[in-house]
């Protein structure tokens, strides 16, 4: 959760606010300057944590290539409006792809599986992003995936070039084909991209009232950093309006009733006791991890992490994987608290100790989220129960029992976590199951 780039003092009054673009990337080795740390230090200080288990996939990303690979490259989604997505119908030509013995181009028209266009008449390569991801995924568990790997299918152009000419194609994609080049080594014009899903963007974050307040008293949370817009899903560049919504028009006018009442409290000096409190416990945390002199690299902890998420709390979820990972990540934490490895000290720059601390958060919220995953006995937008889905293999929600928000709230270090209910109320928009055929 990119959060903390700004932290203005007003008085007694905090803001926490965001900068940056997504959420939180667990599946990555490097994601430290796109991570959860400011929110979940306001959690575990008492700020309600809500909607952990909504976590989106995005559709468009370029294929893993490699086990040293740090995060998948996310490619626009804007590709979806003139790409066509496919896979081969025959299995077998699936298997020479994948082998080198035929290229895309070798495969008749005849021969190509538009899956999306064939599933989802009505959208089509349209689909959000939920559905077109766990398509993808499908299509690739069942044999039919391509690329070295068969963790990939095509994202093919040839019918926008030849409708609208390749002249306009480059104006509407040019940068993003000129970057995948780069980075595959293809040219997208003449062969169809690869593509397949990867993490993307959690729409949980910290509970807010109306006033973007935490529960909290005087801790603000703006952006990002707070659940209150997305739902279960989230729309393309909602996460741009999120913060200049916060910002410009709800902020202004809901600090100010907070501060009404501070107006004749003078600031707080740094000498206050809590400021020292505040420094000696970080000051502790940075010892207890110095002091462990391990032998394992905290990547090798994050790709860890990485493996367990993306496989058993990823795009299709189960009682059974949900209820193995959370011991997992149980057992990791104790791993990285007596075996992580951090070169040099705390005297000069150290990128390893920001890494391991980022990353001693990252394996809190994992569990959380895995959690959350597991009370919620259905699938609704960026949270998926196989067990939970109609005869069609889409999301089959349960508004009966969980049309509400999960809001969570930290118990101390060995305690489990105590889930709240915000019941949702629809007074406007008639609540009704999604169906994009």
């Amino acid at each position: 959760m990119t959060t903390g780039k700004i932290e203005r003092w007003f008085s007694h009054c905090v803001v926490l606010a965001t900068g940056g673009y997504g959420n939180v990337y667990y599946l990555s080795t490097n994601a430290m300057n796109s991570n959860a740390s400011a929110a979940w230090q306001c959690y575990k200080k008492g700020a309600f944590f809500a909607n952990p288990c909504y976590v989106q996939i995005h559709p468009t990303c370029i294929p893993v290539h490699g086990d040293y690979q740090s995060k998948l490259t996310l490619m626009s989604e804007s590709l979806r409006n003139d790409g066509r997505i496919w896979v081969p119908k025959n299995i077998e030509d699936a298997q020479k792809i994948r082998k080198g013995e035929l290229s895309p181009n070798d495969i008749k028209e005849e021969d190509r599986d538009y899956y999306l266009e064939r599933r989802y008449p009505a959208f089509g390569n349209l689909v959000p992003r939920d559905i077109a991801s766990r398509a993808a995924k499908e299509r690739c568990d069942k044999g039919y995936g391509v690329g070295k790997t068969g963790l990939a299918v095509y994202l093919d152009f040839k019918d926008a070039i030849n409708r609208l000419g390749k002249e306009k194609v480059e104006q509407r994609y040019g940068n993003l084909f000129s970057m995948y080049q780069r980075i595959v080594d293809d040219n997208p014009y003449e062969t169809p991209m690869m593509i397949y899903p990867a993490v993307h963007y959690t729409m949980g974050g910290l509970w807010v009232d109306y006033e973007l307040m935490t529960t909290i008293d005087g801790l603000f949370a703006a952006g990002e950093c707070n659940f209150s817009d997305h739902g279960a899903n989230r729309l393309g560049a909602s996460a741009l309006m999120q913060g200049l919504a916060d910002g410009y028009f709800v902020l202004p006018y809901t600090i100010q009733n907070y501060l009404s009442a501070e107006i004749y409290n003078k600031p707080i000096p740094t000498s206050d006791e809590a400021f020292d409190k505040a420094e000696q416990e970080v000051k502790d945390r940075i010892e207890k991890i110095l002091s462990i002199k391990g032998k394992t690299s905290v990547d090798t902890f994050q790709k860890r992490l990485g493996h367990i998420m993306w496989e058993k709390v990823g795009m299709g979820r189960t009682k059974e994987g949900l209820s193995e990972a959370i011991p997992e990540i149980e057992e990791l934490k104790k791993e990285f608290w007596g075996d992580v490895c951090i070169p040099e000290d705390n005297n000069t720059m150290n990128p390893e100790l920001e890494k391991a601390l980022r990353f001693a958060d990252h394996l809190e919220l994992a569990s959380l989220i895995a959690q959350d995953a597991l009370q919620r006995e259905e699938s609704c937008g960026g949270h998926f129960r196989i067990e939970h889905q109609t005869e069609e293999g889409e999301a089959k929600r349960d508004d009966d029992n969980f049309m509400f928000v999960g809001a969570w709230e930290y118990k101390g270090e060995d305690n489990k976590p105590e889930m709240h209910k915000e019941e949702l109320k629809y007074e406007q928009v008639k609540v009704q199951q999604r169906n994009y055929k």
